[in-house]
């Protein structure tokens, strides 16, 4: 039997190439969280760069007088946002963790209130099954109350780390500001430190990867901002209108984190929630919740074809596959991270994805 060495060669050359990309992302990511100041920063900067250009376009000033501008408007938003988000963040955490066991108990209680309405003898239960589904609900509760209190735990004590979010903010703050001003400086010394073959091929692989991924994050975090916002306003309108809203920022804040996730929506969250109210005999409240909800809606129906250009090609079966895996490895904080690791992915991939990964591997031709 001749083995054909060439093809195996150019095989295994392929499948090394695949793997230094893969290990090559992995380092990525793992700096990525390393660096996460200078990633914020970075990511500001390019959000940045439109109303930058702007300035410049509309007052003639120079890139430095620019981005100074620009920069201190961004800089006193950031710090009063920071500021208030902190305070409240921590009185409403710490409430809702004392109160957290009445909530859960209200919650269980309203629950069994249901299922003694519901006939169980129509389908004709056996009483082992009802008693293994009303412990298995009692052990539910409660484990969404240690979740509860965890997740309250975590964020009082991130909060509580006041002088080690200081220190992040100076330094996020300071890498925008050189990042801001001094671009064009920092990316000639990028390209004046590298091989002429890597800046190009880098710049093409970053050219793609931010008009695609880029563009998405850019589109997605302006309408997560637009619903968060309008769900926190609403939400404050109806605490002063006297309706039972104790915890809006919290409550606004969950609200953003569903709504950034694809294929689930702010309407996995409002619609059980208002469908609670009411049936806990708050119908009111339930009504205001659907209202909020219709208005989010509709400003987000109304914003998405001018902030999307496109779709990114992604079937939502993958980007479900993607949401799963990044739970599975880092947690809730992976429900977001995965559909922008496969996005990264596919733009890295597009060739082999478009002719075929295993065809592209192992075909003779």
């Amino acid at each position: 039997m001749i083995i054909d060495m060439s093809y195996w060669t150019r095989v295994g050359k392929r499948i090394l190439y695949v793997i230094l990309i893969l290990l090559g992302l992995y380092l990525g990511l793992k700096l990525s969280v390393f660096y996460m100041p200078f990633l914020i920063a970075f990511i500001i900067s390019l959000i940045m760069e439109p109303p930058i250009k702007f300035v410049m376009r509309k007052t003639k000033f120079t890139r430095r007088t620019s981005s100074i501008i620009i920069f201190i408007i961004v800089s006193l938003v950031i710090l009063g946002s920071l500021i208030w988000g902190i305070f409240t963040l921590f009185s409403e955490a710490s409430n809702l963790l004392e109160d957290l066991n009445y909530y859960i108990d209200k919650a269980y209680q309203l629950f069994q209130n249901i299922t003694k309405d519901f006939n169980f003898e129509r389908i004709h239960l056996p009483d082992e099954v009802m008693r293994i589904l009303q412990e298995t609900t009692g052990d539910v509760f409660t484990n969404i109350s240690q979740w509860a209190r965890n997740v309250l735990n975590g964020l009082i004590n991130v909060i509580s780390q006041i002088p080690n979010i200081a220190i992040y903010f100076v330094i996020t703050v300071m890498s925008l500001y050189f990042m801001c001003v001094d671009k064009i400086y920092i990316l000639d010394q990028i390209e004046h430190h590298l091989p002429r073959t890597w800046v190009m091929r880098l710049g093409n692989h970053m050219r793609d990867l931010i008009k695609t991924l880029g563009s998405y994050l850019k589109a997605e975090a302006t309408l997560i901002l637009v619903s968060f916002i309008i769900s926190l306003i609403g939400l404050y309108i109806l605490k002063f209108a006297g309706f039972a809203i104790e915890f809006p920022l919290l409550i606004a804040l969950g609200i953003g984190f569903v709504d950034a996730l694809p294929i689930l929506g702010s309407g996995t969250v409002m619609v059980p929630w208002a469908i609670l109210c009411g049936l806990n005999g708050d119908l009111k409240l339930g009504i205001a919740i659907l209202v909020l909800f219709i208005i989010m809606s509709v400003v987000r129906q109304f914003l998405e074809p001018r902030l999307v250009s496109k779709n990114i090609g992604v079937h939502p079966i993958f980007t479900l596959i993607a949401m799963y895996t990044g739970f599975k490895f880092i947690g809730i904080i992976g429900l977001l991270v995965g559909p922008i690791v496969l996005i990264i992915f596919k733009n890295i991939f597009a060739t082999l994805i478009d002719q075929g990964v295993m065809k592209t591997i192992f075909d003779k031709n």
